[in-house]
Parts: structure tokens; sequence; C-alpha cells
């Protein structure tokens, strides 16, 4: 690995999803850094995903196509296949924020093992929804998340040789548990300023949004203990209360 020009495995997670996947594989392809090797993972697509794939098989480095059992099996796939010196999760939907991200990421500083940024959410419409509700710290260790997930995975770059597979214990937030064990072994963590990704809103974890916060409240009480938890959540509701009573306020 250079210290300038790393390698980049980026890892697109898809399944039957014709009307987003084009804008993510374009996202990737179209960045102005050349360093990327490009793995995507298709959960056996029958609804035209696969063909829209297909049509830019020159660019991927690995595709698969065949049934998973779940989301966290195919990244863990997707992670299985990766040479990169450094990988991020830009699953079907989500995009890197602009065409010169990856390289500005790389810019911001040398050899890190985590860089990390600000992720912008969009709508169904592509209609910009501003900034996460978890605004992003400015610094990030393994212990930022006991107040909610503060970085996205469409946000976070982390040395390859750091990540472990998703724990599939976990149908919906496997996610926090990934980055908080890389977390713990990283040395040197980076902000990136600005936005570094768009995040299309929705998904599984919303549907079966309290599924989704059981999972949350069991990583965080492995990682910080049950009391701080239980004293962390009343904070987190505490917040989130008055995050919708201050932007109802600006609504109205």
């Amino acid at each position: 690995m250079t210290k300038s020009h790393p390698t980049l495995s980026v890892i697109t997670v898809v399944y039957n999803n014709v009307k987003d996947i084009e804008r993510t594989i374009k996202s990737t392809i179209n960045q102005t850094y050349n360093n990327i090797e490009y793995i995507v993972i298709d959960g056996k697509s029958t609804d035209g995903t696969l063909q829209i794939i297909e049509r830019y098989k020159d660019h991927i480095a690995q595709l698969v196509s065949e049934k998973d059992e779940g989301i966290y099996d195919a990244m863990n796939k997707g992670l299985k296949l990766a040479t990169g010196d450094y990988v991020i999760f830009m699953n079907s939907g989500d995009e890197f924020f602009e065409s010169t991200t990856v390289e500005k990421v790389f810019d911001t500083a040398p050899d890190a093992d985590i860089y990390y940024g600000e992720t912008e959410m969009v709508n169904d419409a592509r209609q910009s929804l501003g900034r996460r509700r978890h605004k992003i710290p400015e610094k990030f260790t393994w212990r930022s998340f006991k107040y909610g997930m503060s970085v996205s995975h469409q946000a976070i770059y982390i040395r390859r040789t750091l990540t472990e597979l998703y724990d599939r214990r976990y149908q919906l937030s496997a996610d926090i548990d990934w980055i908080l064990r890389a977390a713990k072994k990283a040395k040197t963590i980076v902000k990136v300023e600005g936005y570094v990704a768009k995040y299309l809103t929705g998904g599984m974890s919303k549907a079966r949004h309290r599924q989704s916060l059981k999972e949350r409240f069991n990583i965080m009480k492995r990682y910080y203990g049950l009391f701080p938890t239980v004293f962390n959540h009343f904070i987190i509701a505490g917040n989130l209360g008055w995050y919708w009573l201050k932007n109802k306020r600006t609504n109205d």
C-alpha cells in the first residue's frame, strides 16, 4: 500500500432494486480516484437489476449473483472477496457525495486506519433531507456510538485488515457492531470535513424499527455495560424528543 494511493474496495449489495442500482454504480465508477476495486453482490434479483449491473461489468472486479441468507450474509460475501487496502459499503440506493469524494478522503491524511465523514439524507425523489440527526463527532472512537450511530456505514472507510465478518446474530443492526469492532483496534482515525455520502432513507431497519432498536440496545450493552446503556438511552430519548420538537417548530 502506498501512503497516497491505497486501493479501495467498494462493495455494493443489492436485491431487486432496479430503480436505484444504476445510480449507485455510476456514483462508484465515475469517481476521479482510479484505484478502486468494485465488488457487487446481487441476491439473484428477478426484476431487471442484474441486467443493469451487467451493462457495467467492465468496471466491476467481482460480480456475484446468487441467493443469500440476508443482507449481512451478502455483505460478508463481499468482504471475503475484497483485496483492497480499505473497504467501504455503498449499497444499492446510496451514493458517494460527489465524483471527487474518494480522492478527497485519501488526500485528507495519509495511512489512517479509519476515515469518516458526514452523510446527507435523500428521499426517493433524490431530494436532500439534510444531515442525519446524529452529527458526526469531532473525534471518533469506539465509545462514540453510546448515544447512537453517529457515523453511517456509507461514510466510513476502514482498513481491511481491521475488519471482521458481520455478526449474523443481528439481522438489522450488525453494522454498528462491525464498525465498533474495527474502531476498537484502530490507532489512527481521521475526520474528513463535509459530506462524503448520500444515504437513501428507508430500508429494513425502518420497516422493522422495534427489532432494530432491540438489537442496538443489546449491542451497546455488550460494549458499554447494562447500566451505562440504560442511562444513555434516557439521554437518547431526550435528544430525540428535542430534535422532533425543534423540527416541528421549524416546519410550523
